[in-house]
């Protein structure tokens, strides 16, 4: 389904939202997946022609761009009237600006159009590209044809890249093979991995037509009796990731389904020796204290491995979640490493570990972390008695990923740099404070 408005310029932002178009055939070539909608997958609403919506700035000094007065909501494509605390909110499609004509660095637009033409059914040259997510890893552009369809292409970062967290071909698996699965994921259009098209591998989907809450600012424009709701629909759909039988829907060989927790340790402690910029001792200290508590794991299951409220794209009506987005650490392990990320994200009021972020969830009205707890632990009937080491985990590993974001934004790996990306310099610290304090916890 196409979408309204216009694509905006200068839209330097973390995260997208994306929705199909219904001009797009479904019977894609070999090297792309069906466009399928199962019963269980949330209808894509259809609007106008054009826009890239719900594109909100999470730049490195964490100054979001949605402003709560409903002319600046409008301005950003999240909704075009601040909804009535009391009611259940509708997203209107408001008018955007312009895109610019001159492809952005990661495209190469005559390579990209060509592979579209041969690749893509019904995608009609001239493509205009705009990137609409700076990525805290990939990178995400929007690509809109001259008939008005859209969709969204990922590529890794420019310069080096690390491993699985950069492996296109991955990421299109994990979204692909999920299609027909309880779990809502953008619809897949095709993947490309011959790097001489455009400097790097990269995969395309549709575009999903609903808001992203990152910001306590976005929530306010969401009826606080809508957030508790929200909340709980979050926490639903976390449940149903990992009700997921990996090999029914061909994962099983994603990863090792046992020490999920060593080859964590592992892989992310070699990651903070590659990428660190400065020596911070708590990290290698929270490192040798997590694997001397190494919990006793269950069963393996499809782990999301970033999995929070602002990697989930809303229906516009708020009733449950459309996508799923940003499966690039998705792997098998232990479910609860995605509850105790979860709950590390899941600010409450009062909370200082990561002065600079305001997330949505301060906000009055969403479910505590308690809460988040029961319900998960009620949908899912698993045991929860050892999620705080995971937190602690989630903090460790949070630390270390922001660390790679800081060194890739100082080489200069995501383009020009944004203004205040020193600043997570100083959430890294902080959150290795956090981790400190997590595993401290756990020693009684």
């Amino acid at each position: 389904m196409v979408s309204s408005g216009r694509m905006p310029s200068n839209m330097l932002s973390i995260r997208c939202s994306w929705s199909s178009s219904p001009s797009r055939a479904p019977n894609l070539r070999s090297n792309s997946s069906s466009l399928r909608s199962p019963v269980s997958r949330p209808r894509r609403s259809a609007s106008a022609p054009g826009s890239f919506r719900n594109m909100s700035l999470i730049a490195p000094g964490s100054r979001p761009c949605l402003r709560q007065k409903a002319a600046k909501l409008s301005q950003t494509g999240v909704v075009s009237t601040p909804p009535k605390s009391n009611s259940t909110a509708s997203y209107a499609p408001p008018a955007m600006a312009e895109q610019t004509t001159e492809a952005p660095e990661g495209i190469d637009a005559a390579n990209v159009e060509a592979w579209f033409e041969s690749n893509v059914p019904g995608a009609e040259p001239p493509l205009s590209f705009e990137r609409i997510s700076g990525g805290r890893s990939n990178l995400t552009f929007g690509v809109r044809d001259s008939a008005g369809g859209s969709w969204a292409l990922r590529r890794p970062p420019l310069g080096e890249r690390l491993g699985s967290a950069h492996d296109m071909g991955r990421e299109h698996r994990v979204i692909s093979a999920l299609q027909d699965a309880p779990v809502p994921v953008p619809p897949v259009a095709g993947f490309c991995e011959d790097e001489s098209v455009s400097g790097a591998p990269f995969y395309v989907m549709g575009f999903v037509e609903g808001p992203i809450l990152r910001s306590a600012e976005d929530a306010r424009a969401v009826g606080e009796a809508d957030r508790a709701a929200i909340g709980e629909r979050v926490v639903d759909t976390l449940v149903a990731i990992h009700s997921v039988d990996p090999d029914a829907v061909g994962l099983g060989e994603l990863g090792r389904k046992e020490a999920y927790v060593e080859r964590q340790l592992k892989r992310w402690h070699g990651q903070w020796e590659k990428s660190k910029t400065r020596e911070l001792g708590l990290v290698d200290d929270v490192h040798r204290r997590l694997a001397a508590a190494i919990p006793e794991q269950g069963p393996a299951t499809i782990v999301h491995g970033d999995y929070r409220l602002d990697n989930v794209i809303l229906r516009p009506d708020l009733s449950d979640v459309a996508a799923v987005v940003d499966w690039e650490l998705c792997t098998l392990g232990d479910p609860l490493a995605d509850v105790g990320l979860l709950l590390v994200y899941w600010s409450e009021p009062g909370d200082d570990f990561m002065p600079l972020f305001a997330p949505a969830t301060i906000a009055p009205g969403f479910i505590s972390r308690e809460q988040v707890k029961a319900r998960y632990a009620e949908r899912s009937g698993r045991d929860l008695a050892q999620v705080d080491f995971f937190v602690a985990l989630g903090y460790w590993k949070l630390a270390i990923i922001l660390e790679g974001v800081y060194a890739r934004y100082s080489g200069g790996q995501y383009g020009k740099t944004e203004e205040g990306f020193e600043e997570f310099a100083k959430i890294v610290e902080r959150l290795a404070e956090a981790a400190g304090q997590a595993v401290g916890r756990l020693d009684g």
